[in-house]
């Protein structure tokens, strides 16, 4: 790893920052030229400089710079970045340094077709809360948590407006070996800075890292000069956490559709095929996509003379497809090609190996369809002077069968409440996210019968699946704060839209989380 931040909090107190040495030098990556050529036979590198000065008043401020350095066309070293100064004087010398790599960060994220990630209208971070979790987490976490931040500021000094070689070292020497920083799987600062700084630049930033994420997949299947790229080691890249309050269970994801677990395809190898140009376009279109969920149960305890009750609902289920890009005109043929929610499994319920819950109780039953079945009779005949009797019978049957595009069922996993949807298609009644194509799910973004809104998302609200579940906890529970545990899984599936095209594909992706159950009575 590279432990920036470790290096950075020991500069006030370093040794080796002498008055007559004011600048010290961390090398985020160094390589080798391999160029046979006299005149290019040097050593190339990325580096973190600090540099310390002093006003007329004898404080002492540091400035930190990114240069790059050996490169041919950067004129043996060149400034790419410039921090703000900050005071070594004060108590949190480098929350500048934070704010402003947090600031630039919100304010280079890639926007949604059609989306309001409001990234120009955002205030500055405000820097008490940042300051807040600077002292309220350890030095270990906060460092993983600050390679997070700096990889992705990175990211775009090294890729965008630099020589081809500076990106190259970037993605091996850079990326590549701190990739776990970037998936997020041991960030709890991550998580108290996305609560804390407001949905607005939580959007902003989550994109950002969708952004580069995307990118790093695209490289790793393509694969062309790129193969030792370090693979991903995490089941799949992206992040989710839960929190609890007000009444509510809220579990958030976000990971890039290209990082999600294939479970159909018409393409076995996975990776970007020897196609024609458009089918190319497309695929690396639907390549820069991210999955945003918000899972938001509403839950109540009630408290009796022999137990305690706790019912939960959902309140909300919200699930939108983010085509990351910077221009609305870009690929503009392909802005409505995107993957579309085709199965949603929602749990909820104590953690394993509780003995405390002494019954759950299910608020629907399965489904049993309904089906309307229309006769009518009619008898034609002759009477009377008719020698021979003539007499004519018809009938006809009609039949009609009632259905929706999202079957709701109810389930229980040990302890554990089950909400499942599944999007059928409403004229075979199969299943999408079994199925190969289903031509009632082209245009599927027009029409008054579409399944989804606009702009390809998916919103469940409680009048759609009002139903709750229920458990009964042991009394002797009263006053504990118990954890409970939350988990989703999403199954996203692509067909054509508006386009030509026979491929298909579904994926999937689980998250799963903690969160807190007070049962502590209100006085």
């Amino acid at each position: 790893m590279l432990d920036i931040w470790s290096w950075i909090s020991e500069l006030p107190d370093s040794a080796d920052w002498g008055e007559s040495d004011s600048l010290l030098i961390f090398t985020l990556a160094s390589s080798s030229s391999s160029s046979t050529s006299s005149q290019d036979n040097s050593t190339r590198a990325i580096q973190l400089r600090a540099e310390r000065m002093s006003d007329a008043n004898s404080d002492t401020f540091v400035t930190f710079t990114v240069c790059l350095q050996g490169f041919p066309s950067s004129n043996d070293q060149k400034t790419i970045w410039i921090s703000d100064t900050c005071p070594l004087s004060s108590d949190k010398p480098f929350l500048p340094l934070l704010l402003q790599l947090l600031q630039e960060i919100t304010s280079h994220s890639p926007t949604a077709y059609n989306g309001t990630c409001p990234r120009s209208q955002l205030q500055n971070l405000k820097p008490d809360p940042i300051s807040w979790i600077m002292d309220s987490h350890s030095p270990e976490s906060f460092s993983t948590f600050f390679d997070l931040v700096f990889l992705m500021r990175l990211f775009w000094l090294c890729v965008f407006d630099v020589p081809s070689e500076v990106g190259s070292i970037y993605f091996n020497s850079i990326l590549g070996p701190n990739l776990e920083a970037l998936t997020c799987r041991h960030a709890p600062v991550l998580r108290t800075f996305l609560v804390t700084v407001g949905v607005d630049a939580e959007l902003c930033f989550m994109r950002t890292l969708g952004y580069i994420l995307a990118k790093w997949l695209i490289l790793r299947q393509v694969g062309v000069g790129l193969q030792t790229l370090t693979p991903l080691s995490s089941q799949h890249p992206g992040f989710s956490y839960a929190t609890e309050g007000h009444g509510f269970w809220i579990l958030k994801g976000y990971t890039p559709v290209s990082g999600m677990k294939i479970t159909r395809c018409n393409d076995n190898n996975g990776k970007f095929p020897v196609i024609e140009a458009k089918e190319s376009v497309l695929r690396y279109a639907l390549a820069h996509q991210q999955l945003e969920a918000v899972i938001q149960l509403e839950y109540f305890v009630r408290f009796y003379e022999g137990h305690i009750q706790v019912n939960a609902r959902v309140d909300n289920l919200r699930f939108h497809v983010a085509n990351l890009g910077f221009n609305k005109n870009d690929d503009a043929e392909y802005a409505e090609e995107r993957h579309f929610p085709s199965r949603i499994r929602v749990w909820v319920g104590p953690e394993v190996g509780s003995t405390y819950v002494a019954g759950l109780s299910l608020g629907r039953s399965t489904s049993n369809g309904e089906r309307e079945v229309e006769m009518q009779r009619i008898v034609k005949g002759s009477f009377g002077k008719a020698k021979i009797p003539h007499v004519k019978a018809r009938a006809r049957t009609t039949t009609k069968t009632r259905m929706k595009n999202w079957r709701w069922d109810q389930d229980v996993e040990g302890n554990a409440a089950v909400f499942d949807a599944v999007l059928c298609d409403s004229m075979t009644g199969k299943e999408i996210a079994t199925c190969n194509d289903s031509s009632s799910f082209r245009t599927r973004y027009s029409g008054s019968n579409r399944a989804f809104t606009k702009t390809g998302g998916l919103v469940f609200a409680g009048d759609e699946y009002g139903e709750g579940v229920g458990w009964r906890l042991s009394r002797e529970m009263e006053g504990s704060v118990l954890k409970w545990r939350i988990g989703g899984e999403v199954w996203l599936s692509y067909w054509a839209n508006n386009v030509k095209s026979s491929y298909y594909e579904t994926r999937c992706v689980e998250w799963c989380d903690e969160v807190d159950l007070p049962l502590i009575p209100v006085q």
